[in-house]
């Protein structure tokens, strides 16, 4: 990983709180902000504290790990206990993992593991544009478009194929503002009328692309590259 994540321990038993914080220390993918004893102290001191992940003990004095589970905003939470009573409450709270003491490294490690790929989903969301189409305004997927063309009816609207066999007209939009919305390494302007999702290329030659665009049953959509454009195209199958 290229940012460690920040974690919080919470254990009231101070033995197995140092061993826990220990076990923590050796895994590259974790840095301990700071480690806990005292579950009101915790809380107490977690409003000023960045962090992205707790690891807590369940069974504590006063308040118990599932309740302090409940008061951390949807972070995600690793509970580590001696009893296996509590795992469904654990899972009901969408805990991460579930560790049953004495915590093992490799089973630590593991649990860890399921935090980092968690974490990569949701630092990485779906990115759509925001567009004024035939349906209103529209959240479009860029990944979800095959290619576009411009309208027959009207030269300022541009017709969007989807995925799904779907086409939706954008309304009253060039292709100069089309290539700044779109990711510029995975679409290009071929001719004069219409742009290629990359990934839809199946072969070229000079002044011909075949896609892998099915319009007709077994018939590949076949598009012209323009003169104006060639430089373009190969230098982005190029890389």
């Amino acid at each position: 990983m290229d940012t460690k994540l920040k974690c919080l321990l919470l254990d009231d038993e101070l033995p197995g709180l140092s061993y826990l914080k220990l076990l923590c220390e050796q895994l590259p993918e974790l840095e301990v902000v700071r480690a806990f004893n005292d579950p009101e102290l915790f809380l107490k001191e977690i409003q000023e504290l960045d962090f992205d992940l707790c690891i807590l003990d369940i069974e504590m004095p006063g308040i118990n790990g599932i309740e302090v589970a409940k008061l951390l905003g949807g972070k995600p939470v690793i509970f580590t206990t001696a009893y296996k009573d509590y795992a469904t409450d654990a899972f009901d709270l969408d805990a991460i993992d579930y560790i049953v003491k004495p915590v093992k490294p490799e089973r630590l490690k593991q649990a860890v593991n399921k935090v980092v790929q968690r974490t990569k989903i949701i630092s990485k969301p779906e990115k759509f544009i925001r567009i004024n189409t035939d349906r209103g305004n529209t959240l479009l997927y860029p990944d979800q478009i095959l290619y576009i063309k411009t309208s027959e009816i009207d030269s300022r609207d541009k017709i969007a194929s989807l995925e799904n066999g779907v086409s939706i007209t954008l309304k009253n939009i060039s292709f100069e503002k089309l290539s700044t919305l779109l990711p510029a390494a995975d679409f290009c302007r071929i001719n004069k009328k219409e742009m290629l999702a990359l990934n839809r290329l199946r072969h070229f030659s000079t002044d011909q692309i075949t896609t892998n665009i099915y319009l007709q049953p077994e018939k590949p959509l076949v598009l012209t590259l323009g003169d104006a454009y060639r430089i373009d195209f190969l230098r982005k199958i190029n890389g």
